[in-house]
């Protein structure tokens, strides 16, 4: 298994654990509530960091990653 596979499992157990952000993604995520946002991040890339940008990225924002 590479890292990139072992990143993305990783990912989608965490998932579970985020119930909210999820819901916000089922919920929010066809009317893209944040088209037109851009966000920047300066912060550790941890597993619930990375869910926390993949749900901005599905609710429409584009998000800048400094790490």
């Amino acid at each position: 298994m590479s890292q990139a596979d072992f990143g993305r499992l990783e990912i989608n157990l965490a998932e579970h654990e985020m119930p909210g952000l999820m819901m916000m993604r089922r919920i929010y995520g066809p009317s893209k509530p944040l088209k037109g946002a851009r966000i920047a991040g300066c912060l550790h890339l941890t597993i619930q960091t990375a869910i926390l940008i993949e749900t901005l990225q599905e609710l429409g924002a584009e998000v800048r990653k400094i790490i």
